[in-house]
């Protein structure tokens, strides 16, 4: 698919993974529309970077783990751009419970972790489809993660939920074929940014650092994802071929291997 003039939708595109992507698609003259939950000035900047460089953007407050956002986020990309291409579900959520303290993993956690990660993607995906379809076919792409495959994570909860989106991946990709839509999945190892410096790292240049390292000598490649390398592989599933679909692609520099 050629991306110019054509509509992405991002969940969660305020920073890192959703606001690399989406800068990413807007040089390439896609119309891109960048969904937040909280943080509107982040948001707004990204849509700013991308409106001074002659691109077109719109920031757009959603939480995906509410069906009626879903619906008024799908209905203003309409509304704004008169169609949409692509959906890209990269809003997530997770909370810190180490796996052997299963009575810390409360009911709460889990719904919450479900309602956006997992229920959020199928309700933007539910919403989207028509759409897509009507513009002569498309994607969906899922940002889902290597925990879904390895049992390490934030918690029992986050892994469970991204295999879960792993399975819902598939299941869309054949439920959505005869539309023409194609849904893939990017597996991303440990994402360097912001969020797994004040997350893994504990806000400490020191202990990031070394962590990272840690994870880069693990890995055949040497080296610790970045949010762009995460944007660039889902760019190559949306403008590469049209009959690859229901594939989940690991991107963690051999990490897993």
């Amino acid at each position: 698919m050629d991306v110019a003039g054509r509509v992405v939708l991002i969940t969660g595109a305020s920073s890192g993974v959703g606001a690399a992507l989406a800068e990413h698609l807007a040089g390439m003259g896609a119309r891109v529309v960048v969904n937040y939950s909280r943080s509107a000035d982040a948001a707004e900047a990204v849509v700013s970077r991308i409106t001074s460089t002659g691109g077109q953007a719109l920031a757009v407050q959603a939480d995906v783990s509410e069906e009626a956002d879903c619906k008024r986020l799908v209905a203003a990309t309409i509304e704004q751009f008169g169609q949409l291409d692509v959906l890209v579900n990269n809003a997530g959520t997770t909370t810190f419970v180490p796996h052997d303290q299963l009575e810390a993993l409360t009911e709460e956690i889990w719904l919450r972790t479900l309602r956006v990660n997992l229920i959020g993607a199928f309700m933007m995906s539910r919403e989207a489809a028509p759409h897509i379809g009507a513009a002569g076919g498309g994607e969906i792409i899922m940002t889902s993660s290597i925990a879904s495959m390895t049992a390490n994570g934030s918690s029992i909860a986050y892994c469970a939920s991204k295999a879960g989106m792993n399975s819902l991946t598939r299941t869309l990709a054949k439920a959505l074929g005869k539309q023409k839509i194609r849904v893939n999945a990017v597996l991303p190892g440990l994402i360097d940014g912001d969020w797994a410096f004040n997350t893994w790292g504990g806000g400490d240049a020191e202990q990031y650092d070394g962590l990272k390292k840690m994870f880069a000598d693990q890995t055949p490649l040497g080296h610790v994802v970045t949010p762009d390398d995460v944007a660039d592989t889902i760019v190559s599933l949306i403008t590469g071929s049209d009959y690859v679909t229901g594939q989940l692609v690991t991107l963690d520099s051999g990490f897993t291997l």
